[in-house]
């Protein structure tokens, strides 16, 4: 596989992440407010991701710039769970614990398999030390919704 293509890769699947929380935004009820604002600092964050790995791409042309199908699969589970109630807190962080479990992973499987390296393996390193941040405090979260 190519480092265009593998970089095409975490774009999309960053680009699923914006299209998952930005979902979730529109799904979460008053009282998961708070939800939100740490959601929204997620979508900020695979953006500024995308436009990074971008640069690296270099060329437009090349640039992925859709959403996976698993990621589109993903957001239609969403859907079908609020509509059968899963929209409380819990259900809320699990369904995002499980997207921030499938970035987590695209990056750990690129920095595994040896490909990148230079100025692209330290940015990819810095994002997926973002990344699991992000995961840790979505678990957090959801550990404490269950408690």
């Amino acid at each position: 596989m190519s480092n265009i293509s593998i970089i095409n890769d975490l774009i999309e699947i960053n680009n699923d992440r914006i299209a998952g929380f930005e979902k979730a935004m529109t799904d979460i009820k008053d009282e998961n407010v708070d939800l939100k604002a740490l959601f929204q600092k997620y979508v900020e964050q695979s953006r500024k991701n995308g436009q990074e790995l971008a640069a690296i791409v270099g060329d437009p042309e090349t640039v992925e710039t859709g959403t996976s199908v698993a990621g589109t699969l993903h957001r239609t589970w969403i859907d079908v769970k609020s509509l059968f109630g899963g929209n409380d807190r819990a259900s809320i962080l699990s369904e995002a614990e499980r997207g921030e479990d499938a970035i987590k992973k695209a990056y750990k499987d690129v920095l595994v398999s040896g490909n990148l390296s230079g100025k692209t393996l330290e940015i990819v390193s810095e994002q997926s030390s973002g990344i699991q941040a992000a995961h840790d405090e979505v678990k957090a979260l959801r550990d404490a919704a269950k408690a």
